[in-house]
């Protein structure tokens, strides 16, 4: 197979490859199918995150919460822990990945339809699993976890898979990206927000007290990359500074999500992003994911 410098693939071609893949895995948390899955398993569903936080943690085990705080970084400690403390006496790890898989399964056939058994999504699901496969996960604990899981049989629940796999990989480049900016949990929020990837009331969703958000404020502020806290500009803005260190921030995580695709050919990454169209306005046309998130997808 001839490879192309995958190290080398343009940035806003891994970016695009991400905001077309990250929609086909983040419906696990909001499909109505996978809710059910989650009630037949005893979890509250009147909010997403009860289910959230173990079907995502699942593929490390029955880790506590302090090593789910770490992994998935930008929620505060005491949501992690109000969710995963309970978790797996509720259920354990391996009946909440087969009920994953059930519920997306159940979940795609709803948004696809006809299209779940076609050739078109076999083909996209057959090229973003030899992507996926070829991951380096060393230093990628959500991505080192989901790779050591089976694959599944059916072409649409591998691509599934194959877009989990990829977003856990690229979501913990992001995370090393970060410390490298010297940007802690709260800061990564606060700094986003700062470059209007989403809203304050956005982010909120993520746990921490407004003590917590002002206090990552002031530390940004004396770094210089928020503006001074006046009346005049009391809203967390970004300075050029700030929103320089957000750039490279992105740009980080784009390079060090881009080798998966060494796996492909140019003109192959070229026919997945082809492919994966209609899956992807599919998914978002079906109104189960939030017009904003705090990804920042289409923000940035």
């Amino acid at each position: 197979m001839v490879k192309h410098d995958g190290g080398g693939l343009e940035s806003g071609r891994v970016r695009q490859l991400w905001h077309l893949l990250e929609p086909l895995h983040a419906v696990l948390y909001y499909a109505p199918e996978v809710f059910e899955e989650a009630t037949e398993l005893g979890y509250a569903t009147d909010e997403r995150w009860p289910s959230y936080f173990p079907y995502r943690a699942a593929p490390l085990g029955a880790v506590d919460a302090e090593r789910v705080t770490s992994a998935f970084y930008s929620f505060s400690p005491r949501m992690v822990l109000e969710h995963i403390d309970p978790a797996w006496e509720i259920a354990s790890p391996d009946a909440l990945l087969r009920a994953r898989v059930r519920g997306i399964d159940r979940a795609y056939r709803a948004i696809f339809g006809d299209r779940t058994d076609s050739p078109e999504l076999a083909e996209a699901a057959a090229l973003a699993r030899r992507a996926a496969e070829a991951a380096n996960t060393a230093g990628r604990p959500l991505a080192a976890a989901n790779a050591a899981l089976d694959w599944p049989q059916a072409p649409h629940l591998q691509l599934w898979h194959a877009a989990t796999l990829l977003r856990e990989h690229r979501g913990d480049g992001h995370i090393a990206a970060l410390l490298v900016a010297g940007l802690d949990p709260v800061e990564s929020l606060v700094s986003f927000a700062a470059i209007g990837a989403a809203s304050v009331e956005r982010f909120e969703s993520r746990g921490w007290s407004a003590e917590e958000w002002a206090s990552a404020r002031k530390r940004l502020t004396a770094r210089g990359l928020l503006g001074a806290d006046t009346d005049a500009d009391a809203d967390g803005t970004a300075t050029g500074a700030g929103r320089e260190l957000r750039r490279a921030v992105e740009e980080h995580t784009d390079r060090l999500a881009a080798a998966p695709w060494q796996a492909l050919t140019a003109a192959e990454v070229d026919r997945l992003v082809e492919l994966l169209g209609e899956f992807w306005v599919a998914v978002l046309s079906s109104g189960l994911l939030p017009s904003e998130t705090t990804l920042g997808i289409g923000k940035v």
